[in-house]
């Protein structure tokens, strides 16, 4: 498995979805979106986010993706009885498959089943979100060489793509919603941990203004999708950031609370990964005793011969 691939299957994408899959989180990020892509502004003018409804998680290809695709119907905005669907996919690293992924996950989930309709599925939107360290749009040759007649009819939903890169600091540290704001600064700056000492901290006195379990576990989540980028040191100097906002409430200091809610979410989260690794593990030995090739699960499942063997 490549290292962009590897990448597009960290711990951090549930940080994405975490935050993006409350529509008054998502509102103020398609906003942002819409002010640096044209496609995007387009399309939120098009619609009543107002009436944004997320769609349930039982359709994720969790194999395929991680957890980090988030699906919502929305209505037009000319009040008409209509449904448009959206989709999000988060992608850290450059994923040559991410159009076929966003097809299925359209094919299988933007419909609606009433036997009235001519036809089940409804018109999607797509939006990639992206914040690695290169360069990379896989939009830009899409339509190489189609004749003018088939532009913008290559693929079967309307597609988007954002490098969160893009999104200036000054939109973010102004965002009404300071959880949108501070989320889109520590993606955009994952791997620059100058620009993260210098603009999250800035966050400081908006923080203080939040309900004291909302800034609290925001912190905590910041914390942890960082822990994948920087080293422990940049965290504690963040910690010390944002000290003022630990005394008004009431913590003994804010780098204590974020070291041991830190420590807390480490342990689940090892636990978890353990668990899902014995799994694996357990069903590539399973196949492999069923006769399936040793080389095929090798890369099906990034484990070794001697782990499947039991050597």
């Amino acid at each position: 498995m490549s290292e962009e691939n590897n990448a597009t299957r960290r711990n951090h994408d549930p940080f994405f979805r975490w935050l993006f899959s409350d529509v008054g989180h998502l509102r103020n990020l398609l906003e942002l979106a819409g002010k640096v892509n044209y496609d995007v502004g387009e399309f939120i003018s098009a619609i009543n986010m107002d009436t944004l409804v997320r769609i349930p998680d039982s359709y994720s290809e969790v194999d395929d993706t991680g957890e980090a695709d988030l699906a919502f119907r929305v209505n037009v905005s000319t009040g008409a009885p209509i449904l448009v669907g959206v989709l999000l996919e988060h992608k850290s690293g450059r994923d040559p498959n991410v159009l076929d992924q966003i097809a299925r996950y359209v094919n299988s989930v933007m419909k609606i089943y009433d036997k009235n309709r001519a036809f089940s599925g409804i018109p999607t939107m797509a939006i990639i979100f992206y914040n690695g360290r290169e360069n990379w749009n896989p939009l830009k040759r899409l339509e190489e060489g189609y004749p003018e007649y088939f532009r913008g009819s290559v693929l079967p939903f309307h597609c988007a793509f954002v490098n969160m890169a893009d999104i200036p600091d000054s939109d973010c540290l102004t965002c009404e919603d300071v959880a949108t704001g501070m989320g889109v600064v520590a993606m955009k700056y994952a791997y620059n941990k100058e620009k993260l000492l210098e603009i999250l901290p800035r966050f400081r006195e908006n923080l203080r203004k939040m309900p004291r379990n909302e800034a609290s576990c925001l912190l905590q989540k910041i914390n942890i999708y960082l822990k994948e980028y920087v080293d422990e040191g940049v965290l504690k100097e963040l910690d010390m950031a944002f000290v003022s906002v630990g005394q008004k409430y009431g913590f003994v200091s804010a780098g204590d609370v974020f070291r041991q809610r830190l420590a807390e979410a480490r342990k689940e989260v090892d636990e978890e990964r353990k668990k899902a690794e014995e799994e694996m593990l357990k069903t590539a030995r399973g196949l492999y005793e069923d006769g399936v090739p040793l080389e095929t699960l090798v890369r099906r499942f990034n484990l070794t011969e001697e782990q499947i063997c039991g050597k």
